[in-house]
């Protein structure tokens, strides 16, 4: 399965379509998952690593409503993804459910199952097909499905594909292929043909993720993938007339998904997209509008302008690029920082922040009143850090014993963290805040000097400049404190670079 979906030069939506949409919280696509169930077993493939799990997936009816729910938010398309949608049951009901309901289809796929009488049915129902193909090669294209034989499999569904009628005005036909050592030097090849050919040809890097953190041999040099980016745009502009500018990770497009678009996996999860693995909420448990609309990562990506950070925030193409989301997310732990895998930035990774990440950059305290030591995770709402009890914390009696006030401490300094990782190299903000309170503070357990505990703050809501946040410590399997408390936050510009003051 390919790692993204971006819509612009090749595809459909117009830098003001896609403007629109953001200001009014509209969506023009979303990116679906029937099931994760496939039949290749691609070692790039970003969904799992190993066999997939099928239990607890979305019912026909829940996909029905879904989709009723993106029609709803002035979707224009669905992206279905898997998986290989061609193995789900009810592939060819829903496509036809999707059609009824005046919304577009695109479909990736391997070719699995795609026979004349399959594809012959997709054209005439204007279905867009996205075809996974990486070789010329047989064995090449074998190896890297994971499968004997796949590489007749694709070549067939193309030709049952192109006998339909495939592609047209009505219904384009792209090929999808990840780039990676084993077709490097094929590229410009299999471009040159999609080009003659009319089909569009959508290919990627690799996002570190999924099976490719275990398949590390089929990574290649970053400049010569700029090489070959290079070289295509020379010869788009010169020989058919397309022109755009070099950058990752989509040659020849862009990548501008997380303005309109999201995706629903195959339990219900919804993810910003395929990279940013990051649930920010599930629509058994709340409608899609309401998800989207009260999603803090969400927000911070569709404002990409203001919150990314490091070189991708100074870089000339900033207005219209923000790397890979994906890529940073999966090589940082933050989707807000640089994209490490962009060749602009290879040289500026000390630049990059990386989690886990030492509190020191992000919290004014300083030692001994700085009680955390680390920011470890951040998801929505919520952040993840480490405390490591000493006997030098002011906390800590002379019998090693970490006395019970420092809990609500440790909380209110995990919450300045949120903050503090967004800030982290900018400038022109000056952060500050204080903790008002707490309720339901519950003590259950002791921590001495020595142990390690582990510390969750989840923001259960925000009115203006204040805040109410849950917080939970544990030591092991053992919960020793959890509590609601509120904090005032306020930001103001400056010149200086910002700094985080306490909250």
């Amino acid at each position: 399965m390919s790692n993204c979906y971006s819509l612009s030069q090749n595809f459909d939506f117009s830098r003001q379509e896609i403007d629109e949409a953001v200001r009014e919280g509209r969506l023009l696509t979303a990116e679906m998952e029937f099931s994760l169930k496939c039949n290749f077993r691609c070692p790039y493939c970003y969904n799992h690593r190993g066999e997939p799990n099928l239990e607890n997936e979305l019912s026909p009816d829940e996909i029905r409503d879904v989709i009723l729910q993106v029609k709803g938010m002035g979707a224009k398309k669905i992206i279905l993804l898997g998986g290989e949608p061609m193995t789900y049951p009810n592939v060819m009901d829903m496509a036809k459910f999707i059609r009824d309901e005046g919304l577009g289809l695109d479909i990736f796929t391997n070719g699995y199952m795609i026979t004349e009488e399959v594809a012959k049915t997709f054209y005439e129902c204007g279905i867009n097909i996205v075809l996974k193909m990486n070789t010329f090669n047989e064995n090449v294209q074998d190896m890297l499905a994971g499968k004997k034989g796949a590489s007749k499999t694709i070549w067939d569904a193309f030709h049952s594909l192109k006998s339909a009628g495939y592609p047209s005005k009505s219904s384009f036909l792209a090929i999808s292929s990840i780039i990676c050592r084993q077709n490097i030097d094929e590229i410009v090849t299999m471009w040159r043909w999609m080009r003659e050919a009319g089909i569009l040809p959508y290919f990627e890097i690799i996002t570190p993720q999924g099976n490719a953190i275990d398949n590390e041999w089929l990574d290649v040099d970053m400049y010569k993938i700029r090489s070959v980016f290079n070289e295509l745009s020379e010869i788009d502009r010169k020989d058919y007339g397309h022109v755009w500018d070099p950058q990752p990770p989509l040659i020849g497009d862009k990548c501008l998904r997380h303005q309109f678009s999201c995706l629903i996996n195959s339990k219900g999860d919804v993810m910003p997209c395929v990279g940013v693995t990051i649930p920010v909420g599930n629509i058994r448990e709340q409608k899609l509008e309401k998800i989207l609309k009260d999603s803090e990562v969400v927000k911070d990506l569709r404002d990409f302008r203001n919150t990314i950070k490091g070189p991708c925030s100074s870089c000339e193409n900033s207005e219209e690029c923000y790397g890979c989301r994906g890529a940073a997310y999966q090589k940082t732990g933050d989707y807000l920082a640089s994209d490490p895998t962009c060749w602009k930035n290879v040289d500026k990774k000390d630049e990059i922040t990386y989690l886990p990440v030492s509190a020191e950059k992000l919290i004014p305290h300083q030692l001994p009143m700085r009680l955390i030591d680390s920011l470890d995770r951040i998801a929505e709402r919520t952040v993840d850090v480490t405390v490591k009890v000493n006997k030098d914390m002011p906390f800590v009696g002379e019998d090693g014993r970490l006395d019970e006030a420092a809990f609500l401490e440790i909380m209110a300094q995990t919450a300045a963290t949120m903050q503090g990782i967004k800030n982290v190299g900018k400038k022109a903000l000056q952060e500050k805040g204080f903790l008002l309170g707490c309720k339901k503070l519950k003590i259950q357990g002791t921590a001495f000097a020595g142990d390690t505990l582990k510390v969750s703050v989840y923001k259960v809501a925000k009115y203006s400049e204040f805040g109410i946040l849950e917080g939970t410590i544990t030591k092991g399997e053992d919960v020793l404190a959890k509590g609601e408390f509120k904090i005032w936050h306020s930001s103001r510009k400056q010149e200086k670079v910002a700094t985080v003051n306490a909250i």
